[in-house]
C-alpha cells in the first residue's frame, strides 16, 4: 500500500494531479479541499495518498490531511458509495461540516452534493453516525499548507472544477454567474458557487 508521496507538483487540473517522485509520474485523483491547498506547478509537496484497486484499474487518491483521509477511507466503506461519491462529499463539504451533518441528521444539505440522493444521505447517516471518531467531529481539514498559485483563468478552473465535481456544464456556468462581478481567485469562486448551490 502506498501511504504518502513526497515530490515535485507535475500537473493539476481537478480532479487530477501528477506528481514526479525520482523521475516517476504518479497521477492521483484529489477533493477540491486538497487542490487549494496545493503549491504551485514545479514546487515541491507532500500528499497523503489511499489506493483504490479495481479490476480495470488502479487508482491512487491524495489528501491534503489525515482527517480527509480518514473520512475518504469511512466513505467508500458506505453501501452506495464509491470514490467518486467520496470525492465530490469531500470537495462540497468539510470535515467538520459533515460531522454536523451526520450529528444533525441534516439530509437536506447531503444531498445538495452531486451524487447523493435522498436514501444514500440516509445510509451516509446512519451508517458514518458510529464511524465519526470526536477528532472527525471537532477537527476540519481548513488547516493548511501552502497556498494556491493564482491561476491562470480563475473562472476556467472553477468552471472545470465543479463540472468534475458532478455539475453539468449549464448549471456550472449559472453558479459562477450568480456569483458575480469581481476578482476572485479560483478557491473563492468554486466556494460562492458552492454556497449558492446550497441555498437553492
Amino acid at each position: 500500500m502506498i501511504g504518502s508521496l513526497r515530490g515535485r507538483l507535475a500537473s493539476k487540473t481537478p480532479p487530477q494531479l501528477t506528481v514526479d517522485v525520482g523521475g516517476i509520474g504518479y497521477e492521483l485523483e484529489a477533493p477540491l479541499s486538497t487542490f487549494f491547498r496545493l503549491p504551485a506547478v514545479g514546487e515541491e509537496v507532500r500528499l497523503l495518498t489511499h489506493l483504490v484497486v479495481r479490476e480495470d484499474a488502479h487508482v491512487l487518491y491524495a489528501f491534503a490531511s489525515e482527517d480527509e483521509r480518514r473520512l475518504f477511507r469511512s466513505l467508500i466503506k458506505v453501501s452506495g458509495v464509491g470514490p467518486k461519491i467520496a470525492l465530490a462529499l469531500l470537495s462540497g463539504i468539510t470535515v467538520t461540516a459533515f460531522a454536523e451533518c451526520v450529528q444533525r441528521e441534516d439530509i437536506g444539505a447531503l444531498t445538495r452534493v452531486p451524487g447523493v440522493g435522498r436514501k444514500t444521505a440516509e445510509r451516509l447517516i446512519v451508517e458514518m453516525r458510529d464511524r465519526l471518531t470526536p477528532a472527525t467531529a471537532t477537527t476540519g481539514a481548513d488547516g493548511g499548507s501552502a497556498a494556491v498559485a493564482p491561476a491562470v483563468s480563475a473562472e476556467s478552473e472553477a468552471y472545470d472544477a465543479l463540472v468534475a465535481l458532478g455539475y453539468r456544464p449549464a448549471e456550472a456556468t449559472r453558479l459562477l454567474k450568480a456569483v458575480g462581478p469581481g476578482t476572485h481567485s479560483t478557491e473563492e469562486l468554486i466556494r460562492r458557487a458552492l454556497q449558492g448551490a446550497a441555498r437553492e
